[in-house]
């Protein structure tokens, strides 16, 4: 079956702010420099105004429903993500233990860089085996705003 996916386009704190929503989910939040046809919907106006209160400090879990598309593993890593609890982390390692395969930290990372449901997915919490920040799709300037804004401690690449 397929799908249709509407686009909405916000302004937040830090960047534009990319909402798909699909079939009554939101199947996509990325950031972007660039807005496309902006078709809002009730649906993508709430998370837009959820993930606002994120940002602005007033909400640490997210009550829209989200359907992330993504292979079995993708999906089982995204689900492990949202166990992280706000304000700690985890390593790419710790990930792939708890998923049963220790060996999978780099496949977890890949998982990580697909996640098309930033920050309601948290993968901004999943930090390198040293604690460093690596790589987020959004780019490690709003990984470490997001961790900050969590309270947690990160260390610096």
């Amino acid at each position: 079956m397929i799908f249709t996916v509407s686009y909405a386009y916000y302004d937040s704190k830090i960047g534009i702010i990319k909402i798909g929503v699909s079939n009554g989910a939101v199947c996509e939040i990325k950031f972007t420099d660039n807005r496309g046809k902006s078709v809002p919907s009730e649906l993508s106006d709430t998370a837009f105004k959820e993930i606002s209160e994120y940002l602005d400090g007033k909400r640490k879990a997210f009550d829209f429903k989200i359907t992330p598309s993504g292979t079995d593993f993708q999906k089982r890593v995204w689900t492990e993500l949202c166990k992280i609890p706000y304000g700690e982390t985890r390593t790419y390692g710790e990930i792939a233990a708890f998923l049963g395969n220790p060996k999978a930290a780099r496949a977890v990372g890949n998982a990580c860089n697909k996640n098309p449901i930033l920050i309601a997915v948290p993968c901004h919490r999943v930090l390198g085996a040293d604690g460093s920040l690596t790589g987020f799709a959004a780019g490690i300037k709003i990984k470490e705003y997001l961790l900050k804004l969590e309270n947690s401690v990160v260390q610096l690449i």
